[in-house]
């Protein structure tokens, strides 16, 4: 296998003609295609989709997606107040979404009624490259502070993707693996296969092969039995969401994780960049839980899986209370204990 990094997303061109290029990671590992974004449509369905996916690859997205509405015609601060509110209902859960959106609309708030619509635009571009470069820059502190958590010859387990797909380049736990790997660290990493849609099978375990990262695949059913046999001494976890007191929401099945590891004395730690936090919400009750198409349950990749007419519940994450986190790691240092005061302290 190489070793190489991965360019989830990319903006080429300028602010009037340039398009987002992004990885369609739905057709990984099978495929890597890459898809051109014009219009605001095609990027909420890229986002909708999970074409992209990861709060802060989602996030880089849709300030790009802003960029390209704010272009369509009519005022640009009028377009792209419409382009955001277009963006802002593809998916609930994932904060960075909201908050990248709100920076931009923010940027055209601060530009001033006297900058004309060509300077405008080129001024949203150069947010939305902000926003990129942030990303870059706190995915790969995350790995700085966490490495040292990875210790000789053990094992890792994740649940779900939170990669380089994840986010522009390098990804939150897995910018943790990463950065361990790098400084020569021998372990070996166990991915949940993270159902219904098989994040961890078919993109964590994707990217890991590619950097030459020792990986074991695991059913999600089995993360208990391979806890119990000794082969796992430190989970790492993404983000989707934080609340203010720590609750960490993330996809589905990791509540299910923190609590076996909590059973057997493993660890448990989140990575996630500051921007994935919301301090408006005191706790994780109030985070908006996503409900997706119920055919990805009973018609997994296309076949049918499950008798015809059956009640399905889909949500597409769960919340794990903040009392299951041995801490948080994020672009700033460790949130060790994970409460609401420390929070605050860290995050100014």
């Amino acid at each position: 296998m190489v070793s190489e990094e991965i360019s989830t997303l990319r903006w080429v061109g300028d602010a009037a003609t340039g398009v987002l290029r992004l990885i369609d990671q739905t057709r990984l590992p099978g495929e890597s295609i890459e898809i051109e974004c014009r219009d605001v449509p095609t990027v909420w369905e890229a986002i909708r989709s999970l074409q992209v996916r990861g709060a802060p690859a989602i996030g880089v997205a849709a300030a790009y997606g802003a960029v390209i509405g704010a272009r369509s015609g009519g005022p640009v601060r009028d377009a792209l107040a419409q382009a955001a509110a277009t963006l802002r209902t593809s998916r609930p859960t994932a904060v960075n979404l909201f908050w990248a959106l709100d920076r931009m609309e923010a940027a055209a708030s601060s530009a001033g009624p006297e900058i004309d619509e060509k300077d405008l635009l080129d001024r949203l571009l150069e947010e939305a490259r902000r926003i990129e470069a942030e990303d870059r820059a706190m995915c790969r502190a995350i790995g700085r502070h966490g490495a040292d958590l990875v210790e000789p010859g053990q094992g890792v387990l994740t649940h779900c993707n939170a990669g380089g797909l994840a986010t522009v380049d390098y990804g939150t736990a897995l910018a943790v693996v990463f950065a361990a790997h790098e400084r020569g660290t021998p372990f070996r990493v166990f991915a949940d296969e993270t159902r219904p849609l098989l994040q961890g099978a078919r993109l964590t375990a994707w990217e890991l092969a590619r950097r030459g990262i020792p990986v074991t695949l695991i059913c999600d059913s089995m993360a208990a039995q391979v806890m119990r046999e000794g082969k796992i001494q430190l989970v790492v976890v993404g983000a989707d969401r934080i609340a203010a007191n720590g609750d960490v929401a993330n996809k589905i099945g990791t509540y299910s994780v923190a609590l076996l590891a909590r059973a057997h004395g493993i660890p448990f730690y989140v990575a996630a960049p500051s921007s994935t936090f919301d301090l408006s919400l005191s706790d994780g009750s109030a985070i908006p839980i996503e409900q997706r198409d119920p055919r990805e349950i009973t018609h997994g990749f296309g076949r049918p899986t499950a008798p015809e007419g059956i009640d399905v519940y889909n949500p597409a994450f769960d919340v794990t209370p903040a009392n299951l986190i041995a801490g948080i790691i994020t672009e700033k240092g460790i949130i060790q204990p994970v409460e609401a005061a420390t929070i605050r302290r860290f995050l100014g």
